[in-house]
């Protein structure tokens, strides 16, 4: 565990690695023993069955995104009994792999594998790219390592060098095996391997950058590293940078004592993720976030509970989990009858399952907050009953309690929103309301009001009631999110209040951009507009949010949230300059450890890079790279691009790496998309996210990044 970076508890870290058994749970009568055991690396889970000859299943801890106690998933409540509630636990994983469902022996065990599998994710969250990197290298060594007797052989070295992504040739498998089997054994075993690591891992291109600033010795002094931060990274570096970065990063005890720099040390600097391509300041919510809540982009999902396509998929509580772990502040709940007067929630008219709603809400409940304080809206979509609508409000109440907003905050009728922070920590209720909020306080303050007038409010309210068939008592929960039609920008502006709010399919809403986009802008600086993805998307795939973005609509919704980075930016209205003031100097120079896209060993990429830039019109543009044929582990491509960025305050640079075809549409591999302003410069190493908005455990880019102001 040492070696893979993971310090832990004694207690908690003894308990995963003795192990124990557990009760694997998938139907009413298949509840079957398997012993969990935590592998010696510290970051692998193996599982076996009691019976002989089964195979040994492993996973990897960075493929989960929570672990749940309790009866939360859909699987333990329909297949297990409330009575073993204490004893029962779920492990959620990252994208579209299925929930583990497991029935520890009693309720404290549970709790020790809950509490320390909690504790060693959070020591793993944040493990520097050289550690990822060796865990990664390393556990394809042992499994080309067909025999398991801890050497390897020339046919299996082949094999690795497969598994890593690069394609070799005999002759060149035959040359390095060769230059790396000092004993003349035929195999490669203990300082063999090291040497073979060793070289496999040389980051040439970082060697030449080294050489450049380690002038005078084979070191880089901190007058040189100062040099090297101002003019590569352009830091306002002093002595004092210097000298924390060598205490920081020198591996080497003896070097560090005289204040010098090694190659080593220079690598893991760079790997670091504080100095990767987004400023470490920006990645945590750094605007001012006291302002209005229409003046932020609020990060949203839509069907939230669907774990897969649109049309017969499964719906799930742990779908919330996973988008609220992620960030997303507003859920969709697609709200029917069901039965026993406990509604449910499904996709209406399609083969999806159905999950109570009191779950959801539970779910909600539970991880609204684990990963961001700020508001969480609850979009729902009402087609119950008057009766279990009723029992809606009564479950929101009594689950959610006091964190739900049920009446303005302050005294009096609001005129604007309250601020994402005095939000911090409550619900807001979007939907539907029998009667705008004004009434409620117009009737508070009247102490005139005749009967007759009384009773024609009354008739009135009667009447919107019947119409839209709507529990008063879930109506009073809709306080900042009132749903109404959208009849044009005029009528909006002249009778719609700032809290009455209209949803617009992504086909309508670009066409009001492309056509109305002032009035567009002018209609978000005062409500909120929320986007949804058209139905054609049975798939789940996305919109593209940009133009919508730019036209000042907060709420984008996404079938599946894809990503892990929250863009929060207050929204101003653009004067339309666009008269260029920043050049963008992007040099992709390198990729580490790309993943396959194809899972047979057989199969290497031949990966490209595409540099994108998003915003207004006039900003977007798209530039790539040449694809390097067969080699996914360390391409080198040392391409410049220049991009003019008229309106940086809007647009996004997206790194897109992709899987080169001569006879079809190219496979994605990876991405990374970051504000234009959130640029670090100089050399730097970019992330890469999946599809998931996952993050690969060591693949990354490395690229030098200059921008100019032309101003």
């Amino acid at each position: 565990c040492q070696a893979s970076g993971t310090t832990l508890s004694y207690p908690n870290l003894q308990f995963l690695l003795q192990g124990g058994d557990l009760l694997k749970v998938r139907s009413p009568n298949w509840k079957k023993t398997r012993l969990f055991k935590l592998q010696e690396d510290c970051k692998t889970m193996w599982h076996e069955s009691k019976k002989p000859f089964k195979t040994k299943q492993t996973f990897s801890l960075e493929d989960i995104a929570a672990v749940c106690p309790g009866r939360q998933s859909d699987g333990l409540r329909k297949n297990t009994e409330k009575q073993v509630e204490q004893r029962c636990f779920s492990i959620i994983f990252k994208g579209r792999h299925k929930n583990l469902d497991l029935i520890a022996s009693s309720q404290e065990e549970a709790r020790l594998w809950v509490h320390s599998l909690e504790k060693i994710m959070a020591k793993l969250k944040n493990p520097d790219t050289q550690q990822k990197t060796e865990h990664w290298i390393i556990t394809l060594l042992n499994k080309a390592d067909i025999n398991k007797d801890t050497k390897l052989s020339q046919s299996e070295i082949k094999d690795f060098l497969r598994l890593i992504n690069m394609e070799a040739d005999d002759q060149y498998a035959k040359v390095l095996f060769k230059q790396c089997d000092t004993s003349n054994s035929g195999y490669l075993y203990g300082e063999d391997i090291k040497h073979f690591y060793d070289l496999l891992t040389d980051r040439e291109e970082i060697d030449v950058i080294y050489k450049t600033y380690a002038q005078t010795s084979e070191f880089i002094s901190p007058d040189n590293l100062v040099e090297f931060l101002r003019k590569e990274q352009r830091e306002k570096a002093v002595l004092a940078d210097a000298y924390r970065i060598i205490n920081t990063y020198e591996p080497d005890e003896n070097v560090k004592t005289k204040r010098l720099l090694s190659k080593d040390g220079f690598l893991m600097y760079l790997q670091d993720p504080e100095t990767a391509v987004l400023n470490p300041d920006h990645r945590d919510v750094y605007q001012d976030m006291t302002k209005p809540l229409n003046h932020y982009f609020i990060s949203s999902s839509h069907n939230t509970y669907l774990m897969e396509d649109q049309l017969k998929g499964p719906s799930s509580p742990a779908a919330f989990i996973k988008a609220l772990l992620k960030g997303c502040r507003c859920v969709e709940l697609d709200c029917w009858d069901g039965s026993d007067n406990e509604p449910v929630i499904y996709h209406g008219y399609t083969l999806t399952s159905k999950i109570l709603f009191k779950d959801a809400i539970q779910a909600i409940k539970e991880y609204a907050f684990k990963t961001s304080d700020y508001p969480v809206i609850i979009s729902l979509e009402n087609h119950c009953s008057v009766e279990q609508q009723e029992v809606i409000a009564h479950h929101m109440s009594c689950i959610l309690g006091s964190a739900l907003v049920t009446a303005p905050l302050g005294d009096g009728m609001p005129t604007n929103f309250p601020s994402p922070q005095e939000l911090k920590g409550r619900f807001l209720i979007k939907g539907k309301r029998l009667n705008k909020l004004e009434t409620t306080f117009a009737a508070a303050e009247t102490d005139g009001v005749t009967e007759e007038e009384e009773s024609d409010d009354e008739n009135e309210q009667k009447k919107e009631k019947s119409k839209l068939k709507l529990a008063k008592e879930l109506s009073d929960m809709v306080i900042y999110c009132k749903s109404v039609h959208f009849n044009g920008f005029d009528d909006a502006q002249k009778n719609l209040s700032f809290y009455e709010m209209s949803s617009f399919n992504e086909g309508k809403a670009v066409k009001l951009a492309e056509e109305s986009a002032n009035a567009f802008i002018r209609h978000n600086v005062e409500k909120l507009s929320r986007i949804y993805p058209a139905g054609s998307r049975t798939n789940s795939s996305n919109y593209n949010p940009v133009p919508l973005w730019n036209s000042g609509c907060q709420i984008g919704t996404y079938h599946l949230l894809v990503e892990n980075y929250v863009y929060l930016k207050e929204i101003s209205e653009w004067d339309g300059n666009i008269c260029p003031c920043f050049s963008d100097f992007h040099q992709i120079i390198s990729g580490q450890q790309l993943p396959k896209v194809n899972k047979k060993k057989s199969s290497i990429v031949d990966p490209l890079v595409k540099v994108q830039l998003y915003g207004v019109p006039a900003d977007e543009a798209e530039k790539k790279t040449c694809y390097i044929e067969n080699n996914g582990f360390n391409p080198l491509w040392n391409e410049n691009f220049q991009f003019d960025v008229r309106v940086p305050d809007l647009a996004l640079v997206r790194f897109l790496v992709e899987d080169h075809d001569t006879i079809s549409d190219n496979e994605f591999i990876g991405q990374f998309t970051l504000p234009f302003n959130s640029l670090q410069m100089g050399y730097r190493h970019v992330p890469l996210l999946d599809k998931n908005g996952d993050r690969f455990p060591s693949a990354t880019l490395f690229v030098h990044i200059m921008i100019l102001d032309s101003k």
